[in-house]
């Protein structure tokens, strides 16, 4: 099988994650956080939905990471979104960081609003 090195170009994709923090590019990022092609910035949670509405002309899609385990997002972060015309994916913050991971490696124009594993 032959493997190839993925290229993020200007992106930063998650190194690895613990319990209360991120990696992303060597750096040690603690708490709830957004990331993206061209940044990052903390993120308040669930009910935040100014944040992510934010990045309406940056991406297409958000993929929501709920911590260690999948849970359903408040109605209203769902309506913000979706109503500033985001896609958003709900899942695991471990899902989400490998799915954001792939897709900005591709160049994909996606976000990762991720709460912290316990």
């Amino acid at each position: 099988m032959n493997l190839s090195e993925i290229e993020f170009d200007d992106a930063q994709p998650f190194d690895g994650y613990g319990p209360g923090f991120f990696r992303i590019g060597g750096t040690v990022v603690e708490g709830p956080l957004i990331l993206h092609p061209t940044g990052r910035a903390p993120w308040g949670g669930f009910g935040d939905a100014a944040a992510l509405t934010a990045l309406a002309d940056r991406v297409d899609v958000v993929f929501v990471g709920t911590g260690a385990e999948i849970a359903h997002v408040p109605a209203d972060l769902r309506a913000a979104v979706e109503g500033a015309g985001l896609g958003l994916e709900v899942m695991n913050t471990p899902a989400a960081c490998r799915t954001y991971n792939v897709l900005v490696g591709e160049g994909r124009r996606v976000a990762a609003a991720v709460l912290p594993v316990a």
